[in-house]
């Protein structure tokens, strides 16, 4: 159980890291890194968030290149 437990709270810092990528890349908006006067935990939240912009851009090269998706104007089904 403590294992199953360990498996979750690693996949939503996943998903949560990938979720602040997308925000970085769709709004240019990103943490500021530079507030944490620690090196360490700054180069761990580097790491961190360098790891959802690596998720993010596999996922986004699996879109682009399936047939389930189509690239719109942003105005379907308006």
């Amino acid at each position: 159980m403590a294992l199953g437990k360990l498996f979750h709270y690693a996949l939503d810092a996943a998903l949560l890291s990938t979720v602040l990528a997308g925000v970085k890349k769709s709004s240019g908006f990103s943490p500021d890194l530079a507030q944490i006067s620690n090196p360490t935990a700054r180069s761990l939240a580097e790491t961190y968030l360098g790891f959802g912009e690596s998720v993010f851009g596999i996922v986004q090269g699996s879109v682009v290149n399936s047939a389930y998706f189509t690239h719109g104007n942003g105005s379907a089904g308006r």
